[in-house]
């Protein structure tokens, strides 16, 4: 009876494999086997019931509690083509009172968050598609509250459009490609302080607001594009590394009535001037009185200004004073009695809200407690919404408060994993998006108190395709280090583990400031890569360093000055942790990592040489002192003023140290981490005689992506990792060295 039942069992486990599928690089980076069903270009319409969805080419409008469809407000195949449109649509904005539309079209990307187009407006009532400019591509075309008039950037300078009679207005002449920017963002304030657009109408359409970037001191960068030309494209654009000049940003505000500017602040980039950098530009509910940001170039003092244009008077709203650095966010929201706004800070050690009033400067704490407010949605009708990490850093949770009760914050959305929100203009209902570690995304609809109203997507596919490809269920752990420290991470195991055999070990790290890639929500495509390595044998963990997220500004920023050194002995603390586990092979541990990711992937290798015995470094920062300035500073200050700190933190001086294997990749178009990192790596590389691999990837950017890249680059890795570290690779052996023959 005992033999049957074991005969049975091992039927069942025999038939359990052969259903499951293997996952290949083809599934992964190919056919996109596992890529989730979302939402996109989703907008709610001011009703609060209807939303609109950029699908087939068509802007269409839903029922937002029946999901039926309502109508089709724009399509792309029917809209004339005789203006200039080519008949697709590639991203649509209302006008603030809905009636008409922005759409861009043959849309060209310029840098990480930058593009530009032609833009046409379409009106809903007249069915007419009015060009913004016929003559050539341009940028950031937005209208006026008034829905009268288009403000965009073209060649630099900044123009308006009236749409009733097409009357154009050249508002700046100066602009100069690589000198003077005019309504757009440079190169540095678009990577590091997230914005392209510089141009701001006025609530009531009466000013423009602007910034103007005067680049003319700022260095400028080359890299070579290669397109089977007789020679090759050289771009040059202007890129301020540490302690180098950065542009002298001056914000100015355009009278549409009279045509007048007024210059109304210029922060300058010479050592005397305290103020160095203007992050923010914001208008009150008021038509004229303005707010702008400014900073100190160490980025550790912020001051939020207000301008009222109508008396000319300048004040100060509050300031901001950091022993280590000041975040900026767009948190920024005024009452409509014009005497308060909310503003998020760091300033109690945890990220919290916070209501100003604008005359006396005085504050209340809104929400308290050793935990951070992740995200804010809004306020209405006195009541606050936000997203934090309430019952710990992996997870994220939805709130509403009173603004200025002493109630506690009410749960709308507290299901375990990753919970996000969008509301409507009336918060009467909420697009909830849900996930966990082992479970893709699901999109519902709520209504104001939290209740679910029917669900968007489910991913049920997905799901049930999980299940045939043998997905094996991440786990959470937690464990301290030597030096004190708890961390949190996760690990995937292969299937079916047998008891005394050990497997090689994965890690993948990023580990940057105030980033997180422990939490419980859906990880994306290296997480089926992932789990694909562990259908061939291997262990994954992802472990998250000191200097991470959601867990307090101490945590976050102790990394303060020494960026890489906490993160490694942390990852390294790690690495030794789970090499001591009987299932994981403490000679076969690997690392990989993507931008901060491979500059700590190379710290690990070179500096826990003993530990680790691959490294795959993919777009890595190798000396800090060739990165911009606004990051690099933020985090470490100049060269000049921390020379230890950089020299000690950067891993170009730890070639020498190099043991096991290594992959260096980079991409030769890289505008944000230039190829000079990989190649002056390679190079102290070779001066000490280490052997290393190295794919580099012409044209391609940051990201190293586009037709087969990523198939590409993913078979690489793959292949590296199971010759060096795979389960049926030799043990990783130590450094070899040449030892020259005797005469």
């Amino acid at each position: 009876m005992r033999q049957t039942a074991l005969l049975l069992l091992l039927f069942v486990t025999s038939l359990t494999f052969a259903q499951t599928k293997a996952i290949t690089i083809e599934d992964v980076w190919q056919n996109y086997t596992f890529i989730p069903d979302r939402v996109s270009g989703f907008n709610f319409l001011q009703d609060g019931r209807s939303f609109t969805r950029l699908e087939q080419n068509m802007v269409v409008q839903y029922d937002l509690k029946t999901g039926n469809r309502t109508g089709v407000l724009a399509n792309g195949s029917d809209l004339p083509t005789d203006t200039g449109f080519d008949g697709n649509i590639n991203s649509y904005e209302f006008s603030k009172d809905e009636s008409k539309l922005m759409l861009s079209n043959q849309s060209e990307q310029l840098f990480r968050r930058s593009s530009q187009s032609y833009f046409f407006v379409y009106d809903l009532e007249t069915k007419t598609l009015t060009p913004v400019y016929p003559d050539k591509k341009h940028r950031l075309a937005t209208l006026d509250p008034t829905g009268k008039r288009v403000a965009f950037v073209v060649d630099n300078n900044v123009w308006i459009k009236e749409l009733s009679s097409g009357e154009m207005t050249q508002v700046t002449t100066d602009g100069e490609t690589n000198k003077i920017i005019n309504g757009a963002s440079d190169w540095v304030y678009e990577e590091e302080f997230s914005f392209a657009r510089a141009i701001h109408w006025s609530p009531d359409g009466s000013y423009l607001a602007y910034l103007k970037f005067d680049e003319s001191k700022v260095k400028e960068f080359t890299y070579t594009d290669f397109h089977n030309d007789m020679y090759p494209e050289y771009n040059t654009f202007k890129y301020p590394k540490v302690g180098e000049e950065n542009s002298t940003v001056s914000l100015h505000a355009f009278n549409v009535a009279s045509g007048q500017t007024k210059d109304l602040l210029t922060v300058n980039t010479s050592p005397e001037d305290e103020w160095h950098y203007l992050p923010r530009v914001q208008w009150t509910t008021e038509g004229d009185r303005l707010t702008a940001q400014r900073m100190n170039r160490h980025q550790s003092k912020l001051e939020l200004l207000l301008f009222d244009l109508g008396t000319g008077k300048q004040s100060t709203l509050l300031k901001e004073n950091n022993k280590y650095y000041v975040d900026v966010h767009d948190n920024l929201t005024f009452l409509d009695n014009g005497k308060e706004f909310i503003w998020t800070s760091e300033q109690s050690g945890f990220n919290h809200v916070y209501l100003y009033e604008m005359k006396k400067g005085m504050s209340t704490q809104i929400t308290s407690g050793d935990w951070d407010v992740t995200d804010f949605y809004g306020l209405h009708d006195g009541k606050i919404y936000f997203q934090a990490a309430k019952e710990g850093p992996t997870g994220r949770q939805i709130f509403v408060k009173s603004l200025k009760g002493r109630d506690l914050p009410r749960p709308l959305a507290a299901e375990r994993g990753v919970n996000s929100a969008q509301f409507s203009d009336t918060y009467d209902y909420f697009v909830l998006t849900n996930s966990t570690i082992n479970s893709p995304e699901s999109v519902t609809v709520m209504d104001g108190s939290g209740q679910p109203v029917r669900q968007i997507i489910d991913n049920m596919d997905l799901k049930n395709k999980l299940k045939t490809y043998g997905y094996q269920p991440v786990e959470f752990f937690d464990f301290k280090t030597e030096e004190g420290t708890t961390l949190n991470g996760y690990m995937i195991k292969p299937a079916n583990m047998q008891d005394g055999r050990e497997h090689p070990l994965l890690m993948h790290v990023y580990g940057g400031p105030g980033s997180q890639q422990v939490m419980d929500n859906w990880r994306g495509q290296n997480m089926a890569w992932f789990q694909m390595l562990a259908q061939r044998g291997f262990v994954i963990a992802v472990v998250d360093n000191r200097g991470t997220g959601a867990r307090g500004e101490e945590m976050k920023k102790q990394t303060y000055l020494t960026l890489g050194k906490q993160e490694t002995e942390d990852q390294i603390s790690a690495a030794k942790y789970l090499g001591g586990m009987d299932f994981i092979d403490e000679e076969k541990i690997g690392i990989f990592g993507w931008s901060y990711g491979g500059f700590m992937a190379l710290h690990c290798i070179l500096q826990g040489s003993d530990v680790f015995a691959a490294a795959i470094s993919v777009a890595p920062v190798t000396n800090w002192k060739w990165y911009d300035s606004i990051y690099t500073e933020r985090y470490m200050r100049t060269y000049a003023e921390n020379k230890d700190g950089y020299d000690k933190n950067s891993p170009i001086h730890y070639a020498d140290k190099l043991k096991g294997d290594l992959l260096l990749v980079h991409g030769m178009g890289d505008d944000n981490v230039h190829f000079q990192h990989t190649a002056e790596m390679a190079n102290a590389l070779i001066m000490n005689n280490k052997q290393f691999d190295t794919y580099f990837y012409p044209n391609r950017n940051h990201g190293i992506y586009g037709g087969p890249t990523r198939l590409h680059l993913y078979t690489k890795m793959t292949n590296f990792l199971l010759e060096s570290i795979g389960p049926d690779a030799k043990k990783a052996t130590q450094e070899v060295r040449l030892v020259p023959a005797e005469n």
